[in-house]
């Protein structure tokens, strides 16, 4: 049992506690973390926010990178030193959903539960990691080695951003080259989709946001054209562009106007890819005639279906040729004592990503 500092969050909507915890001991397939870096997503914060519900006390925290300090016994391809990315994807592995290549939607995520109080006072491991923490132990179903070349605080971006946006094109909407791509949402995910068309080869990649410095950074990571969403009938802008809407449309923020618009930007026989995650409860309307009537449809996507050992590797290479930024995503680091003052800059909208550095 190690004793590590950690961020506590002990009532949805007020600042994270710093309180040294206890960490169980990794048992079986489950692994110990020593962390370098976690980044901030908005998920953590909706979660801290009591948008979505959940046990508390609680440790949030899902974007991470760092190294292997020790192993359970039934850890197989993992050693001690290894450099590695953590995430919030859990498999069993022998799942309909695992066996079927989806461990995204693995149906047994069971895994270690090693958060306590010196008490006795369980604490939720959030997300399955529990990362604004100088330690986790996580099943080693939610690692992927990375190689010396990355550095632990832009690693940590793969985690969840990266794979979320790039994957929504590559894996959900199985993007070809020579299609058109519209994204709502110039933040975190919506850069990293923006970035998934590009390397997928979209002939146009437009981006809707609802202010100019977001679309300014759109275009930086590789979108052709923009659109203001406070403009009058935006789509109209797109079809003008494309002349028929666009092959997939990406929602990357949980917000409802932005779902309810969506399908209004597609061309026939189009997708939207339900990517930003709305509060619990929240409803978007639809006409399903209309869509049905041309053959378009809605995927939703999560952690953009992504497969950890396949996908790592060729995004990390990506990043060492030059042809992912990543380096560009980090607005600024952060100690882990100034964790809430990193988490107001986030929720201020300005910031494309903030890393606790540890």
């Amino acid at each position: 049992m190690a004793q590590i500092r950690a961020a506590v969050c002990n009532e949805f909507g007020k600042p994270l506690e710093i309180e040294t915890v206890e960490l169980a001991a990794p048992t079986g397939r489950s692994i110990e973390v020593t962390l370098e870096a976690c980044a901030i997503c908005h998920s953590d914060i909706s979660y801290i926010d009591g948008i979505w519900g959940g046990d508390l006390p609680a440790v949030f925290g899902h974007e991470a990178a760092g190294v292997i300090s020790d192993v359970g016994d039934g850890v197989t391809g993992l050693n001690k030193g290894d450099r590695v990315i953590v995430t919030l994807i859990r498999s069993c592995g022998t799942c309909a959903s695992c066996g079927g290549g989806k461990p995204t939607a693995c149906e047994r995520p069971n895994g270690p539960a090693p958060l306590t109080r010196a008490d006795g006072t369980e604490i939720t491991q959030a997300m399955f990691c529990g990362a604004f923490a100088e330690k986790v132990v996580v099943d080693q179903s939610q690692v992927a080695v990375i190689p010396d070349g990355i550095a632990s605080d832009t690693a940590s971006l793969l985690s969840c951003g990266v794979i979320t946006g790039v994957g929504a094109v590559v894996n959900a909407a199985g993007l070809r080259a020579g299609q058109d791509a519209l994204i709502i949402g110039a933040g975190g995910v919506g850069l990293n989709a923006i970035q998934g068309a590009r390397i997928a080869g979209a002939r146009r990649i437009v981006a809707v946001d609802m202010t100019e410095e977001k679309l300014e950074d759109a275009r930086a990571f590789g979108a052709t054209d923009v659109i203001l969403a406070t403009d009058p009938k935006p789509w109209r802008k797109l079809r003008e562009l494309t002349g028929r809407g666009a092959d997939a449309v990406f929602v990357s923020v949980g917000a409802i106007p932005a779902y309810e618009t969506a399908p209004k930007y597609l061309a026939h026989g189009g997708k939207v890819i339900m990517v930003g995650m709305p509060a619990v409860g929240a409803e978007a309307k639809y006409i399903p005639v209309n869509m049905a009537a041309v053959g378009q449809g809605m995927i939703g996507s999560k952690m953009g279906d992504t497969v950890l050992q396949r996908d790592i590797p060729w995004l990390c290479d990506l990043y060492l040729q030059g042809r992912l930024k990543l380096d560009e995503l980090i607005s600024n680091r952060w100690s882990l004592d100034q964790i809430n003052d990193a988490i107001a800059d986030t929720k201020s909208g300005a910031a494309r990503r903030n890393v606790i550095v540890f």
